[in-house]
């Protein structure tokens, strides 16, 4: 039976990026030696690591001024080394989330924090709109894209002030324009590589600015120095994530893998919206291209158990919502083709034939 991996991370990955990824398990690119194995020094990994930030900014259409580091650590580490790098005085935060959340706890190790504007009244099914920001705060922090409640920003933020963005959950899945952010980061986990490398797209002009000492390992300047070498990076990650940029490019680029994106997010939404046993639990206009919640409309709360199982017998990995929401999450990240998204409404059709009332 063919499996469906709708799992919100570790993710699905391009087929051929997984392929490419095993092969050079064994032999890297010719060499004879693993990629396991390969030196961060070797020659021929300098050329990975270089094809890949290429890769970033051709794909993003960096213009000069900002700079791609892949480092290790996680999205999570990114919560204190923004505000290590950025937070002098006051910082601005929207909480649309967990991650959002933890973001703004790390950075109150630094400086004041002011948080802007709050979803959580409505237990962050939405994202707050028309929000002032003051033009005295260092920058602006972000979640582009919420895994566990399934809202997402559909358009790039003005702002007075450095805009920083969590993108771990939406990088390259969606046009966007670069120059209206100071810092991108995320994990790649989501769209891009397995787990273990972090992406940083920093514009450099807005580094060197706070008064306080950085350690070596937490001044984005050193990585930019030492081209992400200043400490053995995540080598088979970014090989890995090397091959997804190369699928992406040879689909057509982003705006290509953004109709597709449009599409499987509408297919499922609809079902969601038609079918009589589910509903979803975002704000329709802020509904996740990479995340859909749902779970059991009204009245049909007693068979969530039942559907786990159902779809699960029918190759639906990964579907389960997140342990503080519960419900359903289906992540349809940039790899997950359309027919795996038509399986699973197929899966709810039949579903529905068995137990609609």
């Amino acid at each position: 039976m063919k499996k469906h991996n709708f799992s919100a991370g570790p993710a699905i990955l391009p087929q051929v990026a997984i392929e490419n990824g095993a092969k050079a398990v064994l032999d890297f690119d010719g060499t004879g030696w693993s990629v396991l194995e390969v030196s961060h020094r070797s020659k021929e990994f300098d050329a990975v690591m270089d094809e890949t930030v290429s890769l970033f900014k051709e794909l993003l259409n960096l213009p000069e001024g900002y700079k791609v580091i892949l480092l290790g650590g996680g999205a999570s580490t990114q919560f204190y080394m923004v505000p290590f790098n950025l937070l002098e005085k006051k910082a601005g935060y929207i909480n649309t989330g967990v991650w959002a959340k933890k973001a703004m706890k790390e950075a109150k190790l630094f400086g004041e924090v002011e948080c802007l504007a709050s979803s959580e009244d409505k237990n962050f099914s939405y994202i707050p709109k028309n929000i002032e920001i003051p033009a005295d705060l260092d920058y602006v922090h972000i979640t582009t894209n919420n895994t566990i409640f399934g809202t997402e920003y559909h358009a790039d933020i003005d702002s007075p002030v450095p805009l920083v963005a969590d993108m771990s959950s939406d990088i390259l899945s969606r046009p966007m324009d670069i120059t209206k952010y100071g810092i991108v980061y995320g994990g790649g986990q989501k769209n891009l590589a397995p787990a273990g490398v972090t992406f940083v797209i920093v514009r450099e002009d807005i580094l060197g600015k706070v008064s306080r000492q950085l350690p070596s390992m937490i001044d984005y300047r050193t990585h930019i120095a030492n081209n992400s070498m200043f400490n053995t990076p995540p080598v088979f990650p970014i090989y890995v994530m090397r091959e997804t940029l190369r699928w992406l490019k040879n689909l057509g680029g982003v705006e290509k893998i953004y109709e597709i994106n449009k599409k499987k997010a509408a297919l499922l939404y609809d079902e969601i919206d038609r079918n009589k046993i589910f509903k979803g639990t975002a704000a329709v206009e802020d509904r996740s291209l990479m995340n859909v919640c749902f779970v059991p409309n009204d009245g049909y709360e007693n068979l969530y158990d039942e559907f786990m199982n159902f779809s699960k017998e029918r190759g639906m990995v990964g579907i389960k919502g997140h342990r503080l929401v519960g419900g359903f999450r289906a992540s349809i990240y940039n790899a997950m083709p359309v027919e795996g998204v038509q399986a699973l409404i197929e899966c709810m059709q039949e579903f529905e034939k068995l137990h609609a009332k």
